[in-house]
């Protein structure tokens, strides 16, 4: 299959972009590096930088490229610039998401849109989480909208909290390799909180297998991919410390206005149409990414 992978060189893009050389799919990336990193991808891949809010610049990539899969992954991730700056949130992560629609419909391309997952739902949603709870964000209404007019096959995958190697320890997200990262480098992670706010953590390498398994499936559809287990901060230290051998102390910070405090996601849907559940246990997950930072976080580890 000729598949193209958008933010391709990010944490989950460029596990994506293995698992398919790995299976002889023939890939491009296109990513803008600006938070993305070329030294993740294989160096077989070629990896056009582009942003999609650049409309003609991708619909020329797309329309020479003409892959059959895109696997929509570029996005702005960073909570505290969506507050900062939300009209250049909105243009990459709407307009944007327009712009590449528009692009897969001109070359017949499926898209896989990468979603967020509990959060989406928000602090009044059951625990753990169905699909059919109606969510807040536009970008997956724009996918169900360019199916019903022009009878496109997209689907939304709605990913949990995805957590692994090639995350970056110093970034805004992924707490699980914030805090392995403080703990190898002896410093106290900081809890945002009480503590007992919980989150559904869903291992990379688990995560690349919904988005294989929906590709495959050729069916529209919006799936949860998560594990639908709550896991609160506080046990997350106490997972951390076992692997480290070591007792954790953390230090409680004011909780950040606006986060949930209890989130999961439902993928029972995602295991009757798609065959696919998660397998990797955390502590096995956890140990995984505690070891890929000890040995100095490499671009190139396996997921």
């Amino acid at each position: 299959m000729r598949v193209l992978v958008t933010g391709g060189s990010g944490f989950i893009g460029s596990h994506i972009v293995d698992a398919l050389l790995a299976r002889g799919d023939d890939v491009l990336v296109l990513d803008d590096l600006s938070s993305g990193r070329a030294g993740r991808l294989d160096p077989r891949v070629t990896l056009h930088k582009l942003s999609i809010t650049d409309a003609a610049a991708l619909n020329g990539e797309v329309a020479a490229y003409e892959p059959e899969l895109i696997c929509h992954l570029a996005a702005q991730i960073d909570v505290r610039a969506s507050v900062d700056a939300p009209a250049a949130d909105a243009d990459v992560n709407i307009l944007g998401t327009v712009n590449l629609l528009e692009a897969a419909r001109q070359a017949g391309a499926r898209v896989l849109f990468a979603s967020s997952g509990g959060a989406l739902y928000g602090r009044d949603a059951p625990i753990p989480s169905l699909e059919d709870v109606l969510p807040l964000p536009e970008s997956p209404y724009g996918i169900g909208l360019y199916n019903r007019l022009h009878e496109t096959r997209h689907s939304v995958l709605r990913l949990a909290n995805v957590y692994g190697p090639r995350q970056d320890p110093a970034g805004e997200a992924g707490v699980i390799t914030i805090f392995c990262a403080s703990v190898l480098a002896g410093r106290e992670p900081t809890i945002y909180g009480d503590g007992t706010q919980t989150r559904d953590y869903v291992y990379v390498g688990d995560a690349v297998r919904a988005f294989l398994a929906a590709g495959d499936s050729g069916r529209p559809g919006t799936w949860n991919i998560g594990t639908g287990v709550e896991v609160s901060v506080l046990d997350l230290v106490a997972i951390i410390g076992a692997v480290a051998g070591q007792g954790i102390r953390p230090a409680f910070a004011a909780p950040r206005p606006g986060e949930l405090q209890r989130s999961a996601v439902a993928a029972d849907r995602a295991a009757s149409e798609l065959g696919w559940r998660a397998g990797t246990p955390l502590p096995e997950g956890v140990r995984r990414v505690y070891r890929w930072i000890e040995s100095g976080a490499p671009d190139r580890v396996p997921c």
